[in-house]
Order: structure tokens, then sequence, then C-alpha cells
């Protein structure tokens, strides 16, 4: 207990999934959360479950005025944010995304949510963390960001082509506001987590993606799991904990796997 004892911490897409894990988790080990979510029912009922240690505040990650407003608003209650998890994310708009069926309109609506919802947060926290000196506050430095990127960020995903490529979007971007923070002397260091299957809302949304037998496919995916079973939403978020504590004060720019072992083969 007490991991994170202490501060405080944005989770973007916290009403459901990983999001929702990882709130839970953060409140637990010791700190003020504020769950954001485009979706009013699913992230106040989190934060009433969490009650006394979280408030939800709505917010679409893909307009600059709602980080603008989450920003202030966390500084005003709590003071200067410690932890942004940019979680936030979405699969599709349609079940189909082979190269051929993806059309622009579908893209640009999963880049807007994936890139620039993560783009914006890191931007805007940034800014946050370093608000009244950055240093001062943070204990072993100026805050962590932990961007959720995937699997599919990692290797090719011909049948979600624009969901892959935001992913390593994700990848990438979280690797250069690392070195930007670290030459700067911000203190804040900034990480990626990659996902494999996993039990969500979200990873059902996956094995339906090409209108098949989501059962089939799950069992299919299950297979190719080295370690035999597909994450649940916890065990990503304690990796994530690990990466928003001061345990991890000496990494940045780094990803994390979180995969039973998918991506060694």
């Amino acid at each position: 207990m007490g991991r994170v004892e202490g501060k405080v911490a944005i989770v973007t897409g916290g009403g459901t999934g990983i999001g929702r894990a990882t709130a839970r988790l953060l409140a637990e080990e010791g700190a003020m959360v504020t769950i954001t979510d485009v979706n009013t029912e699913a992230g106040q009922a989190v934060a009433d479950e969490l009650s006394g240690k979280a408030a939800f505040l709505q917010q679409d990650v893909r307009q600059e005025a709602d980080w603008q407003r989450i920003m202030q608003a966390v500084a005003a209650h709590h003071g200067r944010p410690d932890i942004l998890i940019n979680n936030a994310g979405i699969l599709a708009t349609t079940p189909y995304q082979f190269l051929d069926q993806t059309d622009l309109e579908q893209w640009r609506a999963v880049q807007a949510v994936n890139v620039e919802g993560v783009f914006l947060g890191c931007k805007y926290g940034v800014a946050a963390m370093t608000a009244d000196g950055g240093r001062e506050k943070g204990g072993a430095g100026g805050g962590s960001i932990v961007n959720l990127s995937s699997i599919a960020g990692l290797v090719g995903t011909p049948g979600a082509v624009a969901y892959g490529a935001s992913k390593g979007a994700v990848r990438q971007m979280s690797k250069s506001v690392a070195i930007d923070c670290a030459r700067k002397g911000l203190g804040i260091r900034c990480n990626s987590v990659h996902p494999g299957t996993i039990r969500t809302d979200m990873g059902d949304l996956v094995m339906r993606m090409g209108g098949g037998d989501p059962e089939k496919a799950l069992a299919a995916s299950i297979r190719r799991i080295p370690m035999g079973e597909p994450a649940q939403a916890v065990d990503v978020a304690n990796c994530i904990l690990f990466l928003a504590s001061d345990e991890a004060r000496h990494v940045t720019g780094a990803e994390l796997v979180v995969d039973g072992g998918i991506t060694a083969l």
C-alpha cells in the first residue's frame, strides 16, 4: 500500500477496462485520482465506487479545450498533477479495417482519439506538471506520463490498419516526449504500455473484427499466447502503477509489453 501516496493522478478513459482497473489501483495505493471519460455514466460510477479517493470529469480527449479545462480543474482542487495515464482510445468505427475496407473517415476518427488525444494529453500534461517548477513536489521527479499503446504498435496488423498505425504513433511519441523532457531537465518520465490479448470491452471488440465468430477468434488468439491465457485488466494496471510510481524513477522512453509472450516468439 501507499506506492503513490499523496500523488495527484489523471486517468483518461477511466470508466471501463484498463482505465477503470488503473484508477482503482492508483486510488488504493494512495493517489487522489481524477477519472475522465466521454461516457459520463461509466466514469461517474467508478468515481462513486472510490468515494473520497476519486473524482470524475467528463472529457473528449480530441478537444483541446477539454484538456485545458481538465488541467485547470485538477490544479484548482488538488494542485499540480504528478501522474497522467493517457488511456482513452478506440478500436474502430466499423467491424472492418483491412486497407481496402478502411475509408479516410474511419482512419481520421481512430487517429483523432488514439494519436491526437495522446498528443494533447502529453502537451498539457507536461505544462501542468511544470507549472510550479516541477521537481519541488514530485520527490523523485516532476511526474510520470504513461501512454497506452498495444502490441498492435509493435507488429503488423493487416486487419486493423488504422488502429495499428495509431498505436505505433503512440509508441514513438512516448519516446520523443521522454527524451525531450529528460534533456530539458523537467523530471518528467514518459513510457508506453503495450497490452496483448486481454479480456476487456475493447478486447472483446477485437475478437469481433472482420465479422467472424468472436469465441473462435478468442480461442485462436489464446493458442498464440505462450503463457496460455489472456491478460486481465488488472495485469496491465499493475504495470502502469509501477511506471507511475517512484520505483520507476530511472525508467523513461521504455515500452512495457504485457502480452504473455506473444511478441517474444
